[in-house]
């Protein structure tokens, strides 16, 4: 009769009942290679405290109006371009030739919320989108609209010539929100237009041009194809998926690009920062499936190279917004490259100039994520908790209402240039709108990161107030979480159900010097950089206490970072912060100076209706004096007492135009 059940759901559900499940954002549940997997979408659900507050501030402001922004015909063009590739409207295609991705990724958004919600709005949107989509691709599998469109007026039938063009990625952005949708709604009308047109991609590459080959900058199809297979369980796609990163660099390729040579040639990132850190999540997704060592080498040094060389202290990548390769400086000057958005030369930091683009610092939670999820190893999850606190949440006010493209580490109304995409967050870029979906969509996903489950158990990855629901070895698992993490370092866990031998992993922050867990009676000291196994007869009622040691500290960074040489820049657990202007009276923020035995104290406050915590202490400063047409002078000796209030980096610019430092100098 259950059997009779769904199958009969599935035919008025559009459903597939041998596949439809609830799973998580990266289903690596079945992956050979991966040690662990997400827990299902939906299956945590927040009740108070840090996530609780940023997830309400998705679900009322940035998801409905993300939706009313993609389906405008005034602001953003990306559904009307959907709308006349149907033949639903006539007119000419308009905004960047990535716009379709942009959607796509608006529709994940909506269906991750509804994943938790259940609000019939998010479905009723989704279904509308949905509808156009279908009609707007050919019968073939080929869904592109700014091609369609064109095709419409000129008659041309040229498919990916352009090596700059962003079909591919628009792909990509389709197959991971069709998984997504299905897995949230049951339903597999988006996931049969993706399967199409993954269809159309192994045909494509079947008879395609080494050249047109490589026409696939941005490569999320590569995550897309693999959550396609985990979804479908469709060998073709994974094949594919496999070729793809095994013909990059086989025809002359750029630094830009990520393609100047075969993947397992690379040694070090110097590209275009979101392409690069795409590459890198996808390719860790095939080495899930595969198991090919030579992907997973090549994934660690390239991983070493970038934390160690060429991430921002605040989990941020991409240090240039123009440059030059690598390559080209070090060996031969007649093979440099220009590069944009992208990866500087190791220790290459600099702080105004920063770009740092919200999806670089997103696609750098995607790559940890997964390197999380293939081994278990807490210096990743401690990667993906860094970026996801400070880089990613400085990308949207607190309100939710605007955003930001980049995300420099200082900022101030004298710097001499004009930069791209400066002035404040905006609610709409028109330079370029691709970071907004992006992180609503990450902000409606983020429950995914809170847990992972794996044959070892149950991984508690971070902390917040929630519940969580789901199942383990077949087993239900029930339990609560009290927090008032990151201000916090004190977490409560309640299991109201668990299989008994199911051991629990508590995750121990690697900025965490020492912990102390409790449960059952025995109390038991730890240090920081490592999961701790708790195996026990769990009971119904069981608690677990953890408190996190969660001192102010001061960071430096290595001598060969000359920007911040002699300079420090504040923490405190994962929150990196910030000297903003509105919060200093002295002249100018850059005459402050901090001791090396500061004494900063947390203090609640409320900024913007959010709550958070401030560090508030007595630095020094120097007399402040005019630099205009000054380069050099003499410095000056004494040292002025000056107090100081620091906010977290995430909510700077959220008070009108001001000047911000995260690093700031030392004085002993």
């Amino acid at each position: 009769m259950k059997k009779y059940f769904l199958i009969v759901y599935s035919i008025l559900c559009n459903t597939d009942p041998a596949i439809y499940g609830q799973q998580g954002l990266v289903n690596t549940g079945k992956s050979p290679y991966a040690a662990l997997s997400t827990v299902g979408l939906g299956e945590v659900h927040f009740t108070n405290g840090f996530w609780a507050e940023r997830f309400a501030v998705c679900r009322s402001e940035m998801v409905p109006t993300l939706w009313k922004t993609y389906t405008s015909d005034t602001i953003c063009y990306a559904f009307q371009n959907f709308r006349i590739a149907a033949g639903l409207d006539t007119g000419a295609f308009r905004g960047p030739s990535f716009h379709d991705g942009d959607f796509y990724k608006t529709l994940e958004a909506l269906a991750a919320m509804y994943a938790v919600t259940k609000d019939p709005q998010l479905d009723q949107w989704l279904e509308k989108a949905i509808a156009v989509i279908g009609k707007a691709q050919r019968a073939d599998g080929y869904i592109y609209t700014k091609n369609i469109i064109d095709q419409q007026h000129t008659g041309a039938q040229k498919l990916f010539d352009d090596k700059l063009s962003f079909e591919a990625y628009n792909f990509g952005h389709l197959m991971t929100a069709a998984c997504v949708h299905y897995r949230a709604t049951g339903k597999n009308n988006l996931l049969q237009i993706a399967t199409r047109a993954a269809d159309f991609l192994i045909g494509f590459y079947h008879t395609a041009t080494p050249e047109q080959a490589r026409n696939a900058i941005c490569p999320s199809h590569y995550m897309g194809l693999a959550e396609l297979y985990r979804t479908t369980r469709q060998e073709k796609f994974l094949s594919l998926l496999k070729k793809l990163i095994d013909i990059r660099g086989m025809v002359e390729g750029t630094d830009d690009n990520s393609d100047r040579a075969p993947f397992r040639e690379m040694r070090k990132i110097v590209g275009h920062a979101v392409r690069a850190n795409y590459l890198m999540a996808g390719v860790a997704d095939l080495y899930a499936e595969n198991g090919d060592p030579t992907l997973k080498q090549t994934l660690d040094q390239l991983w070493t190279n970038v934390i160690t060389t060429k991430m921002y202290i605040t989990g941020g990548c991409g240090a240039l917004y123009d440059g030059v390769s690598v390559d080209g400086i070090s060996y031969n000057p007649d093979t440099v490259q220009k590069v944009h958005q992208s990866y500087g030369r190791d220790y290459q930091l600099p702080n105004l100039s920063a770009h740092n683009e919200t999806c670089a610092n997103i696609g750098n939670v995607l790559w940890n994520w997964r390197m999380f999820l293939l081994t278990g190893e807490e210096r990743y999850m401690n990667i993906v908790e860094l970026a996801l606190y400070n880089s990613v949440l400085s990308g949207v006010s607190l309100d939710g209402k605007d955003y930001f493209y980049t995300n420099p580490l200082a900022a101030t109304k004298n710097y001499p240039y004009q930069l791209r995409w400066s002035g404040g967050r905006q609610p709409y870029i028109s330079l370029s709108n691709c970071c907004p979906p992006n992180l609503v969509r990450t902000l409606a996903e983020v429950g995914d990161y809170m847990y992972s489950i794996g044959k070892n158990g149950l991984y508690i990855n971070t902390y917040s107030g929630n519940r969580l629901k789901t199942k383990w070895e077949g087993g239900e698992v029930q339990l609560t979480q009290q927090s008032n993490y990151p201000w916090e370092g004190r977490i409560t866990i309640s299991l109201q159900k668990a299989p008994a031998a199911m051991p629990i992993y508590l995750r121990i922050p690697g900025w965490c010097k020492s912990a102390a867990i409790t449960y059952r009676g025995r109390v038991k000291k730890v240090k920081g950089g490592q999961y701790i196994p708790l195996n026990n007869n769990w009971k119904p009622g069981d608690q677990i206490e953890l408190l996190l040691d969660m001192p102010v500290q001061l960071m430096e960074s290595n001598p060969l970072v000359e920007e911040t040489r002699n300079q420090v820049a504040v923490k405190r657990g994962p929150i990196v912060y910030c000297l903003e202007s509105p919060d200093y009276k002295g002249n100018n923020i850059t005459d402050v100076r901090i001791p090396a035995d500061i004494q900063l104290d947390p203090v609640p406050a409320n900024l913007d209706h959010t709550r958070l915590m401030t560090l508030t202490g007595t630095a020094k400063a120097v007399a402040g004096e005019n630099w205009d047409q000054v380069l050099y002078r003499e410095i000056k000796k004494e040292l002025q007492p000056a107090r100081i209030t620091l906010i977290p980096y995430y909510a700077w610019a959220n008070r009108g135009a001001s000047d911000m430092r995260v690093w700031l100098p030392l004085v002993r």
